[in-house]
C-alpha cells in the first residue's frame, strides 16, 4: 500500500479522503489537526441584541459564499 501525502492536500481533498478512510487513524488526525488550526471568530454572544440578525447574516454569507464557489467549479467544469 503507497503512503498518501496527507499534508500536501488541501482541506477539500483532505476531507474527501478521510470520508472515504474513515478507519484510518492517521488521516483522522491530520483531519482533526487541520480543523482546529482554522481561526475561530465570535459571531455574536447569546446576550447581545442583534444576536439573531447576526447569525442569519453569517449564515447568509456562508450560503453566498458556498453558491459562487460551486458556481466557479461548475463553469471550470464546462470549460474542460
Amino acid at each position: 500500500m503507497s503512503q498518501v501525502n496527507l499534508d500536501a492536500m488541501n482541506d477539500a481533498e483532505l476531507k474527501r479522503y478521510f470520508l472515504s478512510n474513515r478507519q484510518d487513524q492517521d488521516t483522522f488526525q491530520a483531519y482533526l489537526d487541520r480543523f482546529s488550526q482554522r481561526p475561530k471568530t465570535v459571531i455574536a454572544r447569546p446576550s447581545d441584541p442583534d444576536f439573531d440578525a447576526k447569525i442569519q447574516a453569517a449564515i447568509r454569507q456562508k450560503l453566498e459564499a458556498l453558491g459562487s464557489s460551486q458556481a466557479d467549479n461548475n463553469t471550470v467544469e464546462r470549460m474542460e
